[in-house]
């Protein structure tokens, strides 16, 4: 007989960020030849479930207690090995972090390297041939200085002084995060003020409209000097190297207005796919902080102690009192409320909650719990106070799977993307390739070098390719950037590619095309009884309840009982998941659900 034991991977391998690194891989060759051991593979991750170690062994061969004992030597014996680190830098355009992922792919030591534009640096190396500290020296030598180094991105919101926007990462220039926004706008300054005094001002000294074009030349290409050196070194001509030779062909043949115009718009591109990108990124990290940044625990002594989120273990009890965010996923254990699931499920009704009726089994059993007892961190609590027992550590809970899942997947690249960076490897060659014939076409056709080199010099500007280059990011991030704005979370450039062919959208949820507020929408009495006398009724009950739908009831209820007076209640009872009880006119009124009748 076979009996199965699973394990979360980021207990075993601290660090690691999903089943598709390859220490999973390692550890899996390392536990497959033990004795006893039938078979280890991966069960994938779900929205609130991380990705689990599965091991098949022979009980007779193995307790559960050494297979745990040699899964956790496994992984502390590939964690000594193997380092994995995060860090978060300013954000980057696509081609910036893809000439940073390659350079630091060429240390030694390193294995593998992911450079998202979102500033998202995750890499795998190997302790015996480089360390943290080189690596994160390299990263500041190429101008993109790591701001905080993590084991694993917890998504936790960072306390913050007043006034301070959350993070403190240096932004590449002595503007901040604008530096690059600020640099193509007074590129273009420039050469308008060069270009008007040049043509409205005939006595102008000819000096000062040329000194303007070299300073737009300057602001203009201060960052695309930086990617096109960066590519060199990596025997790599993408789009900013070209862009660069051409304008200094057009600075060649005397174009300087020109030259400055490329520079110009292949500049204002970049700044505004960063500035796009950094808005959605905003977007996704307003998104994490729903999540509280304290909570009220119970210690076993019964005392209670405020922590940060971020020190909250699996096992901990949080108090969350009326109205407050819940700081955890978990289970209440102990009272009952109705939960506001709104900013995780986008359920548009709070639902009601209550304490689970074994403790031990839901413990033992998290994956599977009732819906009515499991609540997720960020979810705002109703008007009554519960316990919860913590299931997921904050880096691990749904909410922070979410924002982790979104911010990843917005740098996904759209089809369009993707054709345009394979033509540019085609295209930025083929361009210079024939740039450096034409330009010795004095060797074999009768003509001077001057008019070989000026023909070269004029193919290169006029293939330069400003919409290539800046058109398709620009558009993509711009569109995740704005939906991202107006609480609409786009997956990437894929995703917002593939809305602009769809002919019908399906919606899952009654609340989600509404405005989220309950309405009455028939009523339906009983035989005998009128519209007007149940809605008097219900009225009345209703007003003493606190819950969405009793006030939604007790809001429009009072335009259907047309001139009947309200009738007084008392001695409300809230029957959690069921309804409500109270006494009118010395009767006691039943509200809730069908089961509760028996239906």
């Amino acid at each position: 007989m076979t009996e199965k034991a699973q394990f979360d991977i980021p207990l075993v391998l601290p660090g690691v960020a999903d089943a598709a690194d390859a220490c999973v891989e390692r550890i899996i060759g390392r536990l497959r030849p033990r004795a006893g051991v039938d078979e280890v593979h991966v069960v994938p991750a779900t929205v609130d479930q991380p990705a689990k170690l599965c091991i098949h062994y022979d009980p007779d061969a193995l307790s559960l207690s050494t297979v745990r004992a040699e899964v956790s030597a496994a992984g502390a014996e590939i964690a000594s090995q193997y380092g994995h680190i995060i860090w978060q830098i300013a954000g980057l355009h696509a081609r910036r972090a893809r000439t940073i992922g390659d350079r630091l792919a060429q240390l030694p030591g390193v294995l593998e390297v992911n450079v998202n534009p979102a500033g998202l640096v995750r890499i795998e190396f190997e302790r015996a041939a480089i360390t943290e500290g080189i690596l994160a020296n390299a990263l500041t030598g190429m101008g993109a200085a790591p701001s905080e180094l993590r084991a694993e991105p917890a998504h936790v919101p960072e306390e913050k002084a007043e006034g301070e926007e959350g993070h403190d990462h240096d932004h590449g220039g002595p503007f901040g995060a604008n530096t690059e926004l600020i640099f193509a706008l007074a590129c273009g300054a420039l050469l308008a003020a060069g270009f008007a005094v040049s043509k409205l001002w005939d006595a102008t000294p000819v000096w000062f409209p040329l000194a303007c074009y070299v300073a737009a030349y300057g602001f203009g290409g201060f960052f695309t000097v930086r990617e096109a050196i960066d590519n060199l070194r990596l025997r790599r001509f993408e789009i900013d190297t070209l862009m660069l030779v051409a304008a200094a062909g057009a600075a060649a043949l005397g174009a300087w207005a020109e030259g400055a115009l490329l520079l110009f718009l292949f500049s204002l591109g970049h700044a505004l796919e960063h500035y796009a990108l950094g808005r959605a990124r905003r977007a996704i990290e307003a998104l994490a902080e729903l999540a509280p940044r304290t909570a009220l625990v119970r210690r076993a002594d019964e005392s209670t102690a405020e922590i940060g989120v971020e020190e909250l273990v699996v096992g901990d009890v949080v108090i969350v009192k009326p109205d407050e965010r819940i700081a955890a996923d978990g289970f209440v254990i102990k009272g009952d409320s109705a939960v506001n699931q709104a900013p995780v499920t986008g359920e548009s009704i709070p639902v009601d909650k209550r304490a689970v009726s074994d403790p031990a089994q839901a413990r033992a059993n998290s994956d599977r719990l009732d819906a009515a007892s499991r609540v997720f961190a960020g979810t705002i609590n109703g008007s009554g106070l519960i316990e919860i027992e913590v299931i997921r550590l904050a880096s691990d809970s749904t909410l922070a799977k979410v924002v982790r899942m979104v911010s990843e997947a917005e740098t996904q690249k759209s089809p369009t993307q993707r054709f345009t960076d394979r033509f540019e490897r085609v295209f930025v060659p083929a361009v210079l390739g024939l740039a450096t014939l034409l330009l010795f076409a004095w060797v074999v056709v009768d003509e001077p070098f001057r008019d070989s080199f000026y023909r070269a010099m004029a193919v290169l500007v006029a293939a330069s390719p400003c919409a290539l280059a800046i058109a398709t990011p620009s558009a993509v991030l711009s569109g995740v950037a704005r939906a991202a704005r107006g609480g609409v979370l786009i997956k990437g450039g894929a995703p917002l590619e593939l809305l602009g062919s769809l002919d019908a959208i399906a919606f899952d949820k009654t609340g989600t095309l509404t405005s989220g507020e309950p309405r009455i929408r028939e009523i339906i009495p009983a035989s005998g009884e009128s519209k007007e006398e149940l809605m008097a009724t219900a009225v009345a009950v209703e007003s003493l309840s606190d819950h969405p739908l009793a006030q939604a009831t007790a809001r429009d209820g009072k335009s259907h009982i047309g001139d009947l007076a309200v009738p007084s209640a008392s001695q409300l009872k809230s029957l959690t998941g069921r309804g409500v009880s109270a006494v009118v006119d010395g009767e006691q009124i039943l509200i809730g659900k069908a089961e509760m009748f028996g239906a």
